[in-house]
């Protein structure tokens, strides 16, 4: 690993790879990241939840008002920060994964990558933090109560929620944002790779 930080001449293929992740990053700032859907019998076409990286998209309205009845706290853009930096730190990751399609150096690239996967657990931290506070701190005054019952979507993947089936899903950006961790890698292993040859 050691080498690999000191060692220069980055391969090519890495070093277009690293610039592929670039597009797509820019290409992330323009769809949704992450997306919630919401089933159930009075909703035969399903509810739907887009979280793009500066705002809060799709039936936000119809959602916001069953979640009334239940007790949680209305979804508004506004309310969050992280939709404010999200887009900064999508175009720095951009620029750094230009900056590194430019460089010779493979430890840019190591710490590239480190920077990026540290930001994504960091990321699915944060969104279960949020769906954990608004699935749990219900108003105590709410229409309808059910003793023991919290109202927290899943992290990934579905979960019933009394009468409603919620699907928490990467949306087109989420999957172009996993994309380019694994083109990362790869393009790591390449230079590894070609550095113990």
């Amino acid at each position: 690993m050691n080498d690999l930080i000191k060692s220069n001449n980055l391969p090519t293929l890495s070093k277009a790879l690293v610039f592929i992740c670039c597009l797509l990053l820019v290409i992330v700032l323009f769809v949704p990241l992450w997306q919630i859907q919401l089933d159930a019998p009075q909703y035969p076409e399903g509810l739907i939840l887009r979280m793009y990286p500066h705002k809060l998209a799709g039936d936000v309205e119809i959602i916001n008002g069953l979640n009334h009845y239940i007790g949680m706290k209305e979804l508004f853009t506004k309310d969050f920060i992280e939709f404010t930096v999200l887009p900064y730190i999508i175009g720095f990751y951009a620029f750094f994964c230009l900056l590194v399609s430019f460089m010779k150096r493979r430890g840019w690239l190591l710490g590239l990558f480190i920077a990026f996967a540290g930001f994504g657990v960091i990321a699915m931290v944060d969104f279960y933090r949020w769906e954990y506070a608004y699935g749990h701190n219900l108003n105590p005054n709410a229409a309808i109560q059910v003793p023991g019952m919290s109202y927290q979507p899943p992290l990934i993947g579905f979960k019933q929620l009394l009468n409603f089936g919620a699907y928490s899903i990467p949306d087109v950006g989420g999957i172009l944002f996993v994309l380019v961790g694994v083109l990362l890698l790869v393009a790591l292993l390449i230079a590894y790779k070609k550095r113990k040859k």
